[in-house]
């Protein structure tokens, strides 16, 4: 494992000679998933970073920037927060498997797990139940591993066993296994968050829960503090079955409305991958989009424009599920490394103080 140098800059040949066997290894595992990604029949594609809109989820923030046409005229631009716009206009195309490696910008993310330009895996499966992707998740875990010849993936200490069986939690398990409260009495019949009713049961169960908090921040509080930090122990973790107003971009579980078909994937406790059955009624789509940008405003003061090709291509879209994984994330385990920079050929330069 190579030792920490955050201040010698990753050009310097005494600090790449440390970092260089951990890129050998990023090289292995992405041809490895790319010759596995075709053998299962999968396309990959590319997909442009400059889009119309970098999403519409509430808390992540893009990088915008003017494009200029030919006649001079300007028009707002943004990089994508996620290829997943443009691969479901493909899946509304006619396109039925397939994949991407993408690079994808989120602002105001730098940190040990974070950086604000990184490449996601994502991949689509046109006619599949989202348990499929579970299935997916196991076979790269294991070909990660394959890949860089290590035994196990590890963060900070934590090992998880990439042969061993995915354990699937729902997030009603999971608040009452690590809390003890009683997530699904804390929604509406709609899969909306009563903050009251959350508050009660954090105060019963002797977590601190400020008053002025909303039911998603103390959601987020309790996801964050009291289950992450017990998932992808030893086996990797499906958090699955999320409240619908956490799935902006999920259909509903058909058993339960209160609920939506996501799930998480988690080894080390930390998290690699988001996965859905995708939602693909158009209205529903903008009406979630609507309420995550008012939140936005609420929170941060700004919005983002809706891609309107996106919520009109919808309606062509097959039914699918999708997900996105942390290819760098995946790439620190399996290789040991202890900063996703390491494991990242040209990081972005830190600003000078």
């Amino acid at each position: 494992m190579p030792p920490n140098q955050p201040d010698t800059p990753w050009w310097h040949p005494t600090r790449h000679v440390d970092r260089a066997p951990l890129l050998r290894g990023r090289g292995r595992v992405q041809q490895t998933l790319r010759t596995w990604f075709g053998a299962q029949g999968f396309t990959e594609v590319t997909i442009s970073a400059l889009q119309v809109s970098p999403g519409n989820e509430a808390h992540l923030h893009g990088f915008a920037t003017m494009m200029q046409g030919e006649t001079g005229a300007q028009s707002q631009m943004y990089l994508h927060t996620s290829p997943e716009f443009a691969m479901k206009k493909l899946l509304a195309a006619g396109e039925r498997q397939i994949n991407c490696f993408a690079q994808v910008y989120r602002n105001g993310e730098r940190g040990v797990l974070h950086h604000p330009e990184f490449t996601m895996l994502e991949w689509y499966r046109s006619g599949a139940d989202y348990t499929q992707l579970m299935s997916d998740c196991a076979a790269i875990l294991r070909l990660a591993v394959l890949a860089t010849g290590a035994k196990v993936l590890q963060f900070r200490g934590l090992e998880c066993d990439p042969l061993a069986p995915i354990e699937r939690l729902s997030l009603t398990e999971a608040f009452d296994r690590y809390t003890g409260i009683d997530l699904a009495a804390t929604l509406d019949e709609n899969g909306q968050g009563n903050g009251q009713a959350l508050r009660q049961a954090m105060q019963k169960a002797g977590l601190s829960a400020g008053a002025e908090h909303d039911w998603a921040t103390l959601f987020s509080q309790i996801l964050v503090g009291q289950i992450e930090p017990n998932l992808g122990i030893g086996a990797p973790t499906a958090l699955d079955r999320y409240p619908a107003c956490e799935a902006a971009l999920a259909r509903r579980c058909p058993d339960d409305q209160r609920f939506s078909e996501r799930f998480e994937l988690y080894a080390c406790s930390v998290e690699l991958a988001n996965g859905f059955g995708e939602l693909t009624d158009p209205a529903e789509q903008r009406l979630r989009f609507e309420a995550e940008m008012a939140e936005k405003q609420r929170l941060y003061g700004e919005t983002y424009p809706l891609d309107e090709d996106f919520l009109t291509a919808l309606a062509l879209m097959p039914d699918a599920s999708g997900i996105a994984l942390g290819f760098d994330r995946l790439v620190m385990l399996a290789t040991g490394a202890p900063r996703i920079d390491d494991v990242i050929w040209a990081p972005v330069a830190l600003p000078a103080p």
